[in-house]
């Protein structure tokens, strides 16, 4: 019986100190998680289509979440093409204006070596070739004016359809941005808008953040700051029940460079006086550590 009773003594003394140490441990700092958060808003202006995410939605990264209706700008497309396709009716044919000269011209020029033929043989005179020479370089010289005339007339009205295929290509950049796509992997935080709502540019419309990593934002002393340095591994410790918690390791990936006050959520009136430094702290995430938790560190 002595024995049993000393056993019982020696487990209660054990599971007391144990007790002790895991409430009494002593940390270097304490802060909140948070993360890395990204707030979508809406590039077009429309009713908002097919748009079916919810909060707590997995999303992968390019992944189709829906669109701002489009209607009016294909019609707008539609109207421009119908007036570039007028401005372009009104374009010469330069080929054709100019077929009729040109036929003239290449009969001037048989003509002219039937007379060469017939002034060898004596039959024409030096006054007849001197003037079929001279209307071919009269009508050449009518046929280059015409054709300059009829290239600037073409290239005018391509000047004036330029602006029109401008605006195209803004109405098709519209229409590209009004499919949503998700640009990161992560979890739907927040559901900003819903389906057959009016989205205007800017118009937030969902929030999004990758937790497989979270960030411990925890504050320190100025004494502490030769303690540690970027990239620093040190132990995370987030409580699991009343006297247990659990252990990550994480990796110090930024430390404030000013000094300010203890945020009003840490320590008591008294320590929130103290000037301190924020750092943040990357966590790797198991699915247990949430956003607002709260978190301790012990530097190594």
């Amino acid at each position: 019986m002595k024995r049993v009773i000393y056993l019982m003594m020696v487990f209660c003394i054990f599971n007391l100190i144990n007790s002790c140490s895991k409430k009494n441990t002593v940390y270097d700092a304490s802060g909140v998680f948070e993360s890395d958060e990204i707030i979508i808003s809406s590039e077009a202006t429309g009713i908002l289509r097919d748009f079916k995410i919810e909060e707590g939605m997995e999303l992968d990264s390019g992944i189709y979440v829906g669109y701002i209706d489009t209607t009016q700008l294909h019609l707008k497309i539609k109207q421009i093409e119908a007036q570039i396709k007028a401005i372009h009716s009104k374009k010469p044919d330069i080929t054709k204006q100019l077929a009729s000269m040109e036929e003239q011209l290449s009969f001037l020029i048989r003509e002219k070596s039937r007379l060469m033929n017939l002034f060898d043989a004596g039959a024409a005179t030096q006054k007849q070739i001197d003037d079929i020479s001279s209307n071919i370089e009269v009508l050449k010289k009518q046929i280059d004016a015409n054709k300059s005339n009829l290239e600037i007339t073409s290239s005018s009205i391509d000047m004036e359809t330029a602006p029109l295929m401008l605006q195209i290509k803004q109405l098709n950049d519209q229409i590209k941005k009004s499919v949503i796509v998700n640009p990161i992997k992560g979890t739907v935080l927040s559901k900003f808008a819903y389906e057959n709502e009016l989205a205007t540019v800017g118009k937030p419309l969902y929030k999004v953040s990758n937790l497989s990593s979270l960030i411990l934002r925890a504050y320190i002393t100025g004494d502490q700051l030769d303690k540690i340095k970027l990239n620093q591994s040190v132990n995370v410790f987030v409580d699991s029940d009343k006297d247990n918690y659990r252990k990550y390791k994480g990796i110090i990936e930024w430390i404030s460079r000013k000094a300010e006050f203890t945020p009003k959520t840490i320590q008591t009136k008294d320590e929130r006086a103290n000037l301190v430094y924020a750092i943040k702290i990357r966590v790797k995430n198991d699915g247990f550590i949430k956003i607002g938790m709260y978190g301790e560190v012990n530097f190594q």
